[in-house]
């Protein structure tokens, strides 16, 4: 497994170990005690999600509010996804920016997300297939969802189109809006 840093020092992007030949692919996906290594701090995960979405749907920025926020570890198994984490800790000195990663089945890269995250992903391919693993339940009255084309963030999403959204994430707040972390 390699760590690869980004300009979010808390936000992580892990490329496995990946060992292929005639006959197919083999790697080791998630292993508790090498990824907890790398993020230097313990993790309890304890829910797993898959959703499906088709080209141009947009999903997110969504988050939870403490006390059940939860952060995440994603991947995309299927298709390609542009992935976006946003820094929403008032107190920390990347309040309001963002990384963006490209998952892919084939780069077969994960993205690791801390508590005090929004996260979104916009698909880039005909369909993709997007796993994570959360360290809290879904409680619906702490969820939140930012607005994707807040301009105070402003993501690049690189797209030239209006993408398509859940009914939810056309009501996003303005990051100046939402509640956020202290």
């Amino acid at each position: 497994m390699k760590i690869v840093d980004t300009t979010i020092s808390e936000v992580k992007i892990i490329e496995p170990a990946l060992f292929d030949d005639a006959r197919g692919f083999f790697f080791e996906s998630f292993n508790q005690a090498k990824f907890e290594a790398a993020i230097g701090r313990s993790v309890n995960f304890v829910q797993d999600n898959h959703s499906r979405s088709v080209k141009n749907v947009l999903r997110g920025l969504h988050y939870q509010l403490p006390s059940h926020a939860q952060a995440k570890l994603v991947r995309c198994i299927l298709g390609e996804v542009f992935d976006v984490a946003v820094d929403i800790r008032q107190s920390s000195p990347t309040f309001g920016q963002w990384v963006g990663v490209y998952l892919s089945a084939e780069n077969k890269r994960q993205l690791w997300i801390p508590e005090g995250f929004a996260h979104g992903f916009l698909t880039i391919s005909e369909q993709a297939d997007v796993l994570y693993k959360a360290t809290d339940y879904y409680f619906p009255d702490n969820e939140r969802c930012i607005c994707w084309s807040d301009s105070v963030i402003a993501i690049n999403w690189n797209m030239d189109f209006n993408p398509l959204l859940s009914d939810k994430d056309r009501q996003g707040l303005k990051l100046n809006d939402a509640q956020v972390f202290e």
